[in-house]
């Protein structure tokens, strides 16, 4: 089956995913296998071509399959052969994974001659969860398949990988990110521009700094950069910063709580419920804690970001600057600049983020990368 014949859905999916859309192409050609991984960075579209990959598969031996592929791309979808897990917070629960996969694979479909499986964000899932999860890999049955969506490959055990067909997906290209961003926020084009090109390849991240809370996280840990410049850190601009991810993950945990809190109404009174009400307020604590430190990655990295920019002015390259929105900002800042300080600071904020993954306390980590920073200015 060549990739000329793809369904118009599938096809849009893998636009700018060549090698992804001729795997996909290759495995409804010669039948698809049990298992696939879709591997790639956040915001390359792996979800989105794994939600039309399973509408396509449910769409075959149906008895409308149009109809059968417009319910398969719903979200949520409607189709009784789909099943998607998304982490509530982030971690998968070990028992929504036996629960909605496990135990529901030995069923037949329910219409057509496929059920279809979506973990997304599967390297969330604890290693309890990916081992039971093996034998299911390892055997189903003929009728179903399992798709695990991850842009950490390497968190899924191995035994897991290797059950499963690797269908790779790259970032996409900057251009593509500021066309797609264009069309969902409203901004001047230099900011579409600066957005898509702090986003590295990521439309939702792109999207989330055009949006308020990014909008002003990117503008504290700009502050943190400017008084850092300027050789004068007194004011502790970090502590806005740290004020600022604490909302986000306050935000992101009470939307979890809520959603687990619906899905308990629906259930009514009970042991279930109750289950469901516990187990989403672990979800809420987790998803708060994971929003929060991701808002501190990002704002390391823009920061990481603005000290290269200062660089590329001070040395006469504009055509490598990101913040293509902060000119004024951005030459005051490189007047009289040591492009080797530049440099030096930029790497504390790439080696600031890689110690917050080993738990160290972020507000010492920020203190002490922008008192260096100031240091080495002043």
């Amino acid at each position: 089956m060549p990739a000329a014949t793809l369904h118009e859905t599938l096809e849009s999916a893998t636009e700018h995913q060549p090698g992804a859309r001729a795997a996909i192409s290759a495995a409804l050609g010669s039948g698809p296998a049990h298992a696939y991984a879709f591997i790639g960075p956040p915001g390359s579209g792996k979800a989105d071509a794994a939600r039309a990959f399973a509408a396509e598969l449910l769409s075959r031996g149906s008895d409308e399959p149009d109809q059968a592929r417009r319910r398969g791309l719903a979200d949520p979808s409607p189709h009784p052969d789909l099943a998607w897990l998304r982490p509530p917070g982030n971690q998968h629960l070990v028992d929504e994974v036996r629960e909605r996969v496990i135990a529901q694979v030995s069923y037949r479909p329910f219409e057509g001659e496929t059920r279809v499986f979506v973990i997304e964000d599967a390297d969330a899932m604890a290693e309890e969860s990916q081992n039971a999860l093996l034998k299911t890999l390892e055997e189903p049955p003929a009728y179903v398949h399992l798709i695990l969506v991850s842009a950490e490959p390497e968190a899924l055990l191995e035994t897991v990988r290797s059950r499963c067909q690797e269908v790779s997906f790259q970032a996409l290209p900057r251009d593509v990110v500021e066309r797609r961003l264009a069309s969902l926020v409203e901004a001047p084009p230099e900011t579409i521009a600066a957005l898509a090109a702090l986003a590295d390849g990521d439309v939702d991240r792109a999207r989330f700094l055009g949006g308020d809370r990014g909008g002003r996280l990117r503008e504290r840990a700009e502050e943190c950069c400017r008084a850092a410049r300027a050789g004068d850190v007194s004011s502790r601009p970090w502590g806005a910063l740290l004020k600022l991810t604490t909302e986000i993950g306050k935000e992101e945990g009470e939307r979890v709580a809520a959603a687990a809190a619906a899905r308990a109404e629906q259930i009514g009174k009970g042991r279930e419920a109750d289950r469901i009400k516990k187990a989403g307020g672990d979800a809420a604590k987790r998803a708060d804690r994971r929003a929060r430190t991701d808002s501190v990655d990002l704002a390391l990295a823009l920061s990481g970001y603005w000290f290269v920019d200062l660089i590329a002015v001070a040395e006469g390259a504009p055509g490598l600057v990101r913040n293509l929105d902060r000119s004024s900002a951005l030459s005051e800042g490189a007047a009289g600049l040591d492009p080797a300080l530049a440099r030096q600071a930029a790497e504390l904020a790439m080696e600031t983020r890689r110690r917050l993954q080993v738990n160290v306390s972020e507000e010492l980590a920020l203190e002490a990368l922008f008192h260096r920073i100031a240091a080495s200015f002043s």
